[in-house]
């Protein structure tokens, strides 16, 4: 399982419908890892196929989307990305994180590891 396109629709329905609610309730079943991205960025393009890695990794207990910023401009808006990449991590139960930059594969598992997946 790759990483996953995310549309602004598919992000209501599957993550969090931010147009009913204003208080964060994660909709998925597992936690996961949302890439906001640009075709045109340079760290974005390093730090992708570290994602499709850690995708297969840990295929069965996350799930990593990725969003293109200059497609999806209203998802960016919302979460009023400044710059990219902008990595969320969305916990099963508790609050989203957001991290600007890219982060090496070391320091992107170890937020998985205990953050998404530390019960």
């Amino acid at each position: 399982m790759a990483t996953v396109n995310l549309t602004a629709a598919k992000f209501r329905d599957e993550i969090f419908d931010y147009t009913t609610s204003n208080e964060w309730s994660f909709k998925g079943d597992k936690p996961a890892i949302i890439d906001f991205y640009a075709d045109w960025c340079g760290p974005c393009k390093m730090v992708a196929p570290v994602l499709e890695e850690l995708s297969e990794e840990y295929k069965d207990q996350i799930t990593i989307y990725k969003v293109d910023t200059e497609v999806e401009q209203e998802l960016a808006a919302i979460f009023r990305i400044r710059s990219i990449p902008s990595i969320l991590f969305i916990p099963k139960e508790k609050q989203p994180m957001m991290q600007a930059g890219a982060l090496p594969k070391n320091a992107l598992k170890e937020v998985i590891d205990k953050e998404l997946l530390e019960v």
